[in-house]
Formats: structure tokens, sequence, C-alpha cells
């Protein structure tokens, strides 16, 4: 079956939309105009009636096929294989970059222009491109007539280049489906067999073996780009290319680490190869930061878009903390793909549109008025869109009985999102956490009853379901039958016994869960409150910020907190280079760090006689202090994510201004306690 391209994307857009799509959504979808659909369905009518399925036009809901399902996954099969012509621009300028890599020998020009269907002249202008967007990448292209072409460059910055191109056309989706689905483009295609999926598990199943050993501080993003980044060097390994020497010593924690890793790969690694490893998992001990603090410098930002949200819909969204979160997490991501030209795919877009036309306006006029200087695509807006929708969901969880767990690849709001709308239209089924893919596969069975996923899982069918995070109506019923089929399953014995019923199994393990919650985060928010002091500190005007965070980490010493008041004192310094702490339009700096020498947490708040300069020339007059070991448990990095997050109300900020200790300690336990009972529910 010989298609172009572009009939490929309408056909497999038509074969995985059970509702039918219109011209407009198709349209919208593939970047074309409505007459360009119109004029490419004759020749998919052709192919689709060849096969047997019939091509349907519905007043209302647009295009739909008909045929048996068997005839339908045999054409989704042949659409796979299909003889694709007519690449688009960016796909064949990166299709000829693929290729140049691939090669260890120059490429003559006409090669590349017969194997991609264009004339000698595009492929050579687009290699002009190739050569000014190369600069600074550590590749050239080398031309000489009667030579060919030729990619030039450090194993290094090869691996480099193919791991930015897979950030730039390749979903966790498609790292994580157990075959290519119809409807992926020939970038996507040539990317994943570069990398090689087998590849790919075989580093998670190392990695995985290894983090048995050595718990790694990495996100479920950082994981997974980790993974990425080994796989690509496994795949070119095995392709006889071997890495140059590293500039750089590795630790001897980190050559331990690479050495197991290459152990539970199964690979022989040369001197090279496993200094490499070594130095990408030199981030696997790596602390993380206080949660909300370390988004500061986008808190104006958020503020003025939710406000802007507020306004447009008649709604209040500012209190809900974990909107605020999970767009300030969302936005550092957001602006850097801006600043540096990137695209981003969001297959959720046209649904998005469609069931959340109002929200998606309202937002992107919010965006339009509020980030200034920036131009968001509707991929983008479409991702902010879905953390409002689960705000605005928000308030109809309830808590029941079937448990399951919740694995979604696409970002805090996705997941929040399919949340909400699962407990929405199914209460049966109680989400008791939300994990990354590769925890789901690690995770005992007898410590769930169902696994929601949005990828594919490598584990048995009956174990999981897979949906998209938008729930459509036809998944919801799908989502139905299996809770269904799953309470009607006779359980196995256990013992000679029967096994107790899940709802009553789970009802008694999660109280037993939410109580030993209540009480971590409970002793942690006790123990910082208690801690907490308001302190007067008398400084000369013109007194400099290094002298000033001397005094403060001394007084954090003598009440026993530091073990080096001076090593927590650079911390502090360094992470004012990195941006100034002061929070927008106040007079408080909330300065904080994480080090081996802090013994517990502590918050302390400096008032002080004259402000301070601090980072861009900006002034602080009050000085909160924010303290943290780096060996910190997920109830105490919660309460400190809270009280980071509380300084976003105007209430918090007045108290802070001319409260007393006690007055500030009473509204922080009250806020808290609220925060704890709703930590109970993950979902809220």
């Amino acid at each position: 079956m010989k298609m172009s391209n572009r009939q490929r994307q309408i056909a497999a857009l038509l074969t995985n939309r059970q509702g039918g799509m219109t011209v407009a959504e198709i349209a919208e979808s593939i970047g074309v105009s409505a007459r360009t659909v119109h004029r490419e369905l004759q020749d998919i009518e052709s192919a689709l009636t060849a096969a047997g399925i019939a091509l349907l036009r519905k007043s209302g809901s647009g295009l739909a096929l008909e045929a048996e399902p068997e005839k339908l996954e045999a054409f989704r099969l042949k659409l796979e294989n299909a003889d694709a012509s007519g690449h688009n621009a960016q796909e064949r300028k990166v299709l000829t970059m693929l290729r140049l890599i691939e090669e260890t020998e120059p490429i003559k020009l006409f090669a590349l222009a017969h194997e991609l269907q264009v004339a000698i002249p595009t492929i050579s202008h687009d290699l002009d491109e190739w050569e000014s967007l190369l600069t600074g990448s550590g590749l050239a292209l080398e031309r000489r007539r009667g030579y060919g072409v030729e990619l030039q460059g450090s194993e290094r910055a090869i691996r480099r280049f193919i791991y930015r191109l897979a950030r730039q056309f390749l979903d966790p989706a498609d790292l994580f489906e157990s075959s290519s689905t119809a409807g992926h483009s020939p970038i996507r295609g040539r990317l994943l067999e570069l990398i090689e999926l087998e590849g790919f598990f075989r580093v998670e199943k190392a990695l995985w073996r290894l983090e048995e050993l050595h718990k790694a501080k990495l996100s479920e993003e950082e994981y997974t780009l980790l993974v990425l980044r080994l796989a690509i060097a496994l795949s070119r390994f095995r392709g006889g290319h071997i890495v140059d020497a590293l500039p750089e010593e590795a630790s001897t924690a980190d050559k331990e680490r690479a050495q197991l890793y290459a152990r539970f790969l199964d690979v022989t690694l040369p001197e090279r190869e496993m200094a490499y490893a070594a130095h990408l998992l030199s981030d696997w001990d790596a602390p993380g930061q206080v949660a909300v603090a370390e988004h500061f410098s986008y808190i104006e930002l958020v503020v003025e878009l939710v406000s802007e949200v507020e306004s447009r819909l008649d709604i209040t969204l500012m209190r809900d903390r974990s909107l605020i979160e999970g767009l300030l997490h969302h936005m550092e991501p957001v602006l850097q793909r801006l600043r540096e030209g990137q695209h981003i795919r969001n297959p959720l877009l046209l649904q998005i549109k469609r069931d959340y036309a109002e929200l998606f306006d309202a937002v992107q006029d919010a965006a339009a008025r509020k980030l200034r200087g920036y131009e968001l695509p509707d991929e983008e807006i479409g991702f902010l869109t879905m953390h409002f929708g689960a705000a605005m969901e928000r308030a109809n969880l309830l808590t029941v009985p079937v448990r399951a767990l919740l694995v979604c690849t696409s970002g805090i709001g996705s997941s929040k999102m399919l949340a909400v709308r699962i407990t929405k239209e199914l209460p049966q089924i109680d989400l008791i956490g939300r994990v990354s893919w590769f925890e789901a596969v690690r995770t005992p069975p007898s410590d769930y009853d169902l696994i929601i996923s949005t990828v594919d899982l490598p584990i048995k069918p009956e174990r999981y379901i897979k949906l998209s995070p938008l729930l459509t109506p036809e998944e919801t019923e799908r989502l139905r039958k299996f809770v269904h089929q799953l309470a009607i399953a006779p359980a196995p014995p256990l013992d000679g016994n029967k096994r107790p019923p899940p709802s009553s199994a789970a009802s008694e393990l999660n109280a037993v869960a939410r109580l030993a919650v209540l009480r971590d985060h409970a002793q942690e928010a006790h123990a910082l409150i208690e801690r907490f002091d308001v302190i007067a500190l008398h400084t000369p005007l013109g007194f400099e910020f290094e002298p000033i965070l001397h005094r403060i980490c001394g007084h954090a010493f003598d009440i026993g907190a530091l073990t080096d008041a001076d090593q927590v004192v650079a911390g502090l310094l360094e992470r004012e280079l990195h941006g100034s702490q002061l929070i927008p339009d106040t007079e408080l700096a909330l300065v904080h760090t994480r080090s081996d020498a802090v013994l517990f947490p502590l918050l302390l708040l400096f008032r002080l006689d004259h402000p301070v300069t601090l980072t861009g020339g900006a002034g602080a007059r009050q000085l909160l202090l924010m303290l943290a070991p780096n060996d910190l448990s997920k109830a105490a990095l919660a309460i400190l994510s809270e009280i980071s997050a509380l300084l976003l109300l105007p209430e918090t900020m007045a108290l802070l201004k001319d409260g007393d200790t006690e007055q500030i300690r009473v509204f922080l336990a009250s806020e808290l306690e609220h925060v704890i009972k709703s930590k109970l529910d993950w979902r809220v």
C-alpha cells in the first residue's frame, strides 16, 4: 500500500478515533487546510474500500470508519508498513540528518535526494540550514564536490544531538508502547530504531536493580531522561561507536555505580564507555530542593495567570494549592522551550478544545495578557488548560474502596485531570496513588486491584487498563466493564483460604496508611512550628547580605540546628546567585537551602532595621530562613513545600510583616492542619 505521509496521517487519525472526526479537526491536527483533507480523502477512500472498510460521512460527527474489527486491525498494520512518500519540509530535514548519523562514510547528494524523493538543490538547501543550526553543538558538515556530505564531530556530541532530537520529537508514550502505533511520523519511527526500544528496556531493568541497592533521588522525568541517555549510549556502543575520552574525572561513587550498572546490563564496557556511564549517573544522588521554593521566580507569572482566569470565568482558584504548585512546576519548562524555539506535541489538543472550549479560550486570553513577551502555541495552552480543568473538577472527588494505581507520563496536569475524571465517573475506584511507569512494574500485585495507565506497560495485560488522560465516554464504559470483570473474577486461594474481598482489604489497608500519613505529617509540622521564632536583627544602614547570613546562621548554630554554619552560608550564597529570593511586590526574601550540615528542618523569621540589597538591586527588610538536611523524609519535604506555598497568600505576607511569634504559629498550625487532612487524599 503506497500512500503519501499526509494520507497515512489522515487514515491513522480515522482508524484511532471511534467516534469519528470532522474534516476541520483533521485539518487542524495535521496542519493543512480543509480543502487539502477533502482532496486526499479521494485516494484514502479507494484504499479503504479495497481493505473492506467503509468511509461514512455523518452529520454532526464528521467522518468515521465502519468495518469488522479484524479488517480495521489489518488496515492499521498496513499503515505502519506503508511505503510513505511526500515528506514535509521538517520531516525531510530531520530524516536527512538521521541518515548522516547512521552512516560512517560520506553520502552523495543524489543518493539522499533519491531516498527522500526530492531534487538535489532541495537537499543542498536543507544542508545549508543545518550548517547554521549545528553551530555550537560540536558537530559540523563536511561537504565537497565529488566527496558528498559527512557528519563530523565527537561521539559525545553525536549522542547529545540524538538526545536533543528525541526530546523534541518523541513523547514518553513513544518509548513505552509495546509496538509502534499507526500514525507515527517517519521521524519518530527512525528515532525509535536509532535508540532501540529493546535496549531501552534493558537499561531500565539494569537501573531498576541498581535502585534496589542505591535509591535514586530523581524525579520520574529525570529518571526517564537518564534511561533515554543510557539507551542511546548502549545503542551507539553496540553499533561500534566508542565514546571519546572524557575531560572530567568521575567520583568514586559514580565509578562504582557504573560498574554495577554494566554488570546488571550484562555488557562488558570498555574504559571510556564506563567513564561515560559514570558521567551520566553522576546526578543519581543529587538532592532536590524544597519543591515550591525552587520556583519562586515564576510566582508572579503564575499568580497573575490564575487571577486573570478567575476574573474571566468568575470562579475562585487562588487557594487551590495543587493548582498553584502544578503551574509553578510546569511554567519553567514551558518558558525554557519557548526561549529555545522548541516545539511540543499535544496529542490531546483537539479533545481539550472540544471538551473545554470556554476554559481553553480563557486560559489563552489570560496567557496572552499576562505572559508578556511570550507567544504560547495552542499545544502549550492545552497543557495549561488541563491544570485549570483539574482544579475546577476537584470538588467532586470521593473516597471509595476499589484500589487502583495511576500511571501517567504526560505530566502533573494530565494525571490530575485523569484522576478527577475517573473518580467523578466511577466513584467505586479508589486511586490510592500516582506512580511512575518504572514503579508500576515493580509494585507487588497484592498492593492494588488494578493499574490505570496512559501508556503501554511491560506487564500482563490483565493487570492494567490503558486510557487517555481525558477519559472519553468510550473509555469510561471500557473501564467500567474492566472493573466489573475484576469484581466478579474469582480470587486465588491464599494458604488454603479465600482472599478477603478487595473492598474490605482496601478499606483496612487505606485506614492504616492514612493514619501513618497523618502521624508523619503532624509530627513534622508540630516540630517545625515549635522551633519557629521571630527575631529582630539590629543591622546598620548599608550592611551587606553575606555578613547578615553569617549572623542568622550563627543563631541557627547556637540552637543546635547546624554542625557547620559556614557551609550553610556558602549554600545560601550560591542559591542567591541563581536568582533573587525576594518574593515579588514584598520586602520578604525566602532564603533557603538543603545541606548535610543541617540537622533538622528549621524555619525562622528575621526582621532587619534597614533593608539589605539582594541580587538585581532589590531590598529585603525581612528574611525567612528555611533550612533542611539533604536526607529528608517525604513528610518533612511536603510540610516545607506547603510553608513556601503559603507565601502566595496575602494574609500570610501580612502576618509575616507585622505579626508576633504566637500569631504566626497559630496561623501556620491552622493552615497546615487543613493541608495535612487534605494530604490524606493524594488527588487533592
